[in-house]
């Protein structure tokens, strides 16, 4: 039985694509290749590997065997890249990151383009993703590491808080609500809103809450960017939910007022979260240090 490094990591990625076909793009191989490859393996095994049906694949009792495995070795080989990245001609270290909505709009694109500068043979790859899925890929070795709410599960996990990240609904500036310091969204569900996009990791987040609640929330439009958002409530379309910083960012520009909300889902924080920084590879331990220490831990008004 032997599987070399290409072997592990396209096992890898179809089972993050959910296809062969999605597998096969993550690694750059053509589908007939990754398809050889894999049933190769299962030959080599004698046991399928995988679960092949019309929507995609599943990995077996041993599919998920070779995954645990997989991810070991992988890990492993990029502990060696960063510990022996001085030394190499031209090696570059990655890095898989997860995050929410709201930290790739409003915390890590400046956070990041320090780093990068910084570190020019190291590479980023950015996932947006709910913040409880997020943890999840987390646990499960989809990633280095993640930026999430602090709300979601994230036990047995390493955090460090990076800065507060409250929710709040943003009105037209003269809106009937707008001499309102703050409410709950229960008082604004009668409303027509703004939202983002479905799939936003912050629109799921709002969405689910709100069921919780017995609400279902009225969506006009819905947007890919806090900015828009913002701009078209400011011309009277509707309302929306916003981190607190982006509505900051937009108040002036498009009219708008920013409510806080009450509601305990709503008063959060970003977290970096990761397995254990001794199990990390040196690039990303040191993109690690360098989003903790630009951290700012304290709320303002």
């Amino acid at each position: 039985m032997r599987f070399d490094l290409t072997d592990l990591r396209l096992f890898v990625h179809v089972h993050e694509a959910g296809t062969i076909t999605g597998g096969a793009e993550r690694s750059h191989m053509a589908l007939a290749s990754a398809s050889e490859r894999i049933r190769g393996m299962e030959d080599a095994l004698g046991v399928p590997l995988l679960v092949r049906a019309q929507r995609g694949v599943q990995p077996t009792p041993a599919g998920h065997t070779l995954l645990h495995h997989a991810r070991l070795v992988l890990r492993q080989m990029e502990h060696l890249r960063g510990d022996l990245g001085d030394y190499g001609n031209g090696l570059a270290g990655h890095v898989r990151l997860r995050c929410n909505s709201s930290a790739l709009s409003e915390f890590l694109p400046a956070a990041m383009a320090g780093f990068l500068q910084q570190h020019p043979r190291i590479s980023i790859d950015v996932q947006e993703a709910p913040s409880e899925d997020v943890a999840d890929a987390v646990r499960s070795s989809l990633c280095d590491m993640g930026v999430a709410s602090d709300a979601a599960d994230l036990q047995g996990l390493a955090t460090w808080a990076l800065r507060p990240d409250p929710l709040v609904l943003v009105v037209p500036r003269h809106h009937a609500l707008a001499s309102a310091p703050r409410l709950a969204l229960a008082d604004a569900a009668h409303l027509d809103f703004i939202g983002l996009a479905e799939g936003s990791a912050l629109q799921s987040h709002v969405a689910r809450h709100a069921q919780r609640m017995g609400q279902r929330l009225r969506f006009r439009v819905r947007l890919r960017h806090f900015e828009a958002v913002c701009q078209l409530v400011g011309l009277g379309a509707g309302v929306g939910i916003v981190p607190l910083a982006a509505a900051q960012r937009h108040r002036r520009a498009h009219g708008i007022k920013a409510l806080r909300l009450t509601d305990g889902w709503a008063h959060r924080s970003l977290v970096l979260c990761t397995r254990s920084p001794g199990e990390l590879p040196q690039h990303a331990l040191q993109l690690l240090q360098h989003l903790v220490a630009g951290a700012t831990p304290t709320a303002r008004e």
